[in-house]
């Protein structure tokens, strides 16, 4: 995959990731399943305060091309200063969620993601990572 991990298996940022997993844990247990991503969301800001975990909600990142600003990104959550974690309620965390995660890790210079998925009872997880070699693309 040429700097990319896709199934987050090289260990960057993992100690951050799994409290991350556990707070999830925490709130998919405490509100259940089968409501919209929001109340996630705000949940897991709420569960962070709780534990003193540092996140920012709803950051901007720019996107660029050939160094000019043609949109923005807006994660869910920025946790730790360096890990995007997105709330969602899907079927399933597919190839298309992971794809857009390296997208974001890109627009936002950073290389770990987490993808939670709030939609069943058992909570659905996957760890995604953006190696350096990746980053001098966003200067193309």
């Amino acid at each position: 995959m040429n700097g990319m991990d896709a199934d987050g298996r090289d260990g960057l940022h993992l100690m951050e990731t799994e409290k991350i997993i556990g707070c999830a844990f925490t709130v998919l247990n405490a509100l259940g399943h089968g409501f919209h991503e929001k109340p996630y969301e705000q949940a897991l800001t709420v569960e962070f305060l709780h534990q003193n975990i540092a996140f920012a909600q709803q950051a901007h990142y720019p996107i660029l091309y050939r160094e000019v600003t043609v949109g923005e990104y807006i994660p869910d959550l920025v946790v730790f200063g360096k890990v995007i974690v997105e709330t969602k309620t899907i079927d399933r965390i597919s190839d298309h969620e992971v794809g857009r995660m390296l997208n974001y890790l890109r627009a936002a210079h950073l290389q770990v993601g987490l993808i939670l998925n709030f939609k069943n009872a058992k909570l659905q997880f996957r760890r995604v990572t953006l190696t350096p070699p990746e980053f001098p693309l966003l200067q193309s």
